[in-house]
């Protein structure tokens, strides 16, 4: 059965209850008061930064820094807020002054709450994401708006220098690393030249091709001795030819002459056929200096495969480098700087104050709504005939009697009325003061 069923039941419960009711909401304003005194006002600030892509299409000149902008970011971030960071900003501004109390590491761990840095994503070129992100924004909450603005400009001058480093490093880091190779197979290249010309001169193989000319040479000789041989084949038959009934003078002679042919083709055959024993000889003694030759020209040939691959890589890592230098490729510049915040973010004090005021007088309500809830008592022939449906035939009200207080001025105003009723009478009978 509920107490309160209508206004008039609403301020009866007030007024019988007003001390209890007065009391909860002088407390509960003055614990307001104090809650909203002890808060500290809030100031935020925010800086902008653009992800610039670069004046130059990858097509043209590929970059040499590998990645999404998004993963780059995320580890610029991570360096940013790490201990180290984050206690130099501390340092330079005098951060968290006022609380000389709190250790370092707290003074960390509310720097790092207090900043947060969001990206966000690039619009899609089809259906693929590639991670780029095109604006940055760099958000500081601090005590005071001095503070918020200078923290959210120092991390947001940190991450595009940091930024601009590390595309730097790794540019040179990649350059480097293709200069050192190409150098490396530079050096192998003329090693392994010197060792084939060592090779050919051991060999006898000073001149490249020199087999392939033995045998070219092999092939013109035994050319050249059928040439002989089908000479020396028409001289022996004029030779067989001769009239040996002729004079016995021109037979000589001709045979002389004929023989001596003979003995000319003969010579340059013999020696035809020396040159191609020799150089039989020593095609015959050089499978395995074939083989090993074609070992070194097959590395020879793989050395100076890759050289070019990596000749074109560190031409492609200059051209980056060149672009790095020239800040022509991707780079963070401040789209909106940091402004000076004019106002908290925070709930005002006053505000603070007066839902405390309001939740006091609710909550002093509701107390004396449970106390009348705990003792569900009929107070007035309203709630009887509510209740019970039956009309009172007369109302006596609840009497509660109380000792009549006199103040001491009335005390006193009585003791002087009687001191002058005792004198009055003690002035018309004179024979009683006698």
């Amino acid at each position: 059965m509920g107490p309160i069923y209508s206004l008039d039941d609403a301020l009866d419960m007030v007024r019988r209850h007003l001390r209890l009711i007065i009391g909860l909401v002088l407390l509960g304003c003055i614990a307001s008061l104090m809650f909203a005194s002890n808060q500290q006002h809030m100031y935020r600030s925010a800086e902008v930064i653009q992800i610039e892509r670069p004046k130059i299409a990858n097509d043209l000149a590929p970059s040499t820094v590998a990645g999404s902008s998004a993963r780059r970011l995320q580890l610029i971030e991570q360096q940013i807020m790490a201990r180290g960071s984050l206690i130099g900003v501390i340092e330079k501004f005098d951060l968290y002054g006022d609380l000389p109390g709190i250790t370092l590491t707290e003074k960390v761990n509310r720097l790092r709450e207090s900043v947060s840095i969001n990206g966000v994503a690039a619009v899609r070129e089809g259906f693929a994401d590639d991670g780029t992100i095109s604006v940055l924004t760099i958000t500081a909450n601090m005590p005071s708006a001095e503070a918020a603005q200078a923290v959210a400009q120092e991390l947001s001058q940190r991450t595009i220098a940091l930024s601009a480093s590390s595309r730097a490093e790794q540019t040179e880091a990649t350059l480097e690393f293709f200069t050192r190779q190409e150098e490396q197979l530079t050096r192998e290249i003329a090693e392994l030249q010197d060792e084939m010309a060592e090779f050919r001169a051991a060999n006898d193989l000073a001149i490249p091709g020199s087999l392939e000319f033995r045998r070219g040479e092999i092939s013109t000789i035994n050319q050249a001795i059928l040439d002989i041989e089908r000479n020396r084949i028409s001289v022996q038959r004029e030779l067989d030819q001769v009239d040996r009934n002729g004079r016995r003078a021109t037979v000589e002679r001709q045979t002389a002459e004929l023989e001596a042919q003979l003995a000319g083709l003969d010579e340059q055959r013999d020696l035809l056929r020396q040159r191609v024993a020799d150089l039989s000889a020593s095609i015959e003694t050089s499978p395995e200096i074939e083989r090993q030759l074609s070992a070194y020209t097959r590395q020879l040939s793989q050395l100076q495969g890759q050289l070019d691959v990596i000749s074109t890589r560190r031409a492609e890592a200059e051209v980056g480098a060149r672009l790095e230098a020239r800040n022509n490729s991707e780079k963070l510049t401040v789209l909106e700087a940091a402004p000076l915040p004019e106002y908290p973010y925070t709930t005002s004090k006053k505000r603070l104050a007066l839902m405390g005021g309001v939740a006091s007088v609710m909550a002093a309500l509701g107390v004396a709504f449970l106390l009348d809830l705990r003792k569900p008592v009929l107070r007035t022939a309203a709630q009887m005939k509510r209740e019970t449906g039956l009309t009172p035939v007369v109302s006596i009200p609840f009497l509660e009697a109380k000792p009549i207080r006199v103040s001491p001025l009335t005390r006193l105003r009585h003791r002087f009325h009687d001191w002058q009723e005792g004198r009055r009478t003690r002035a018309l009978n004179p024979g009683d003061n006698a």
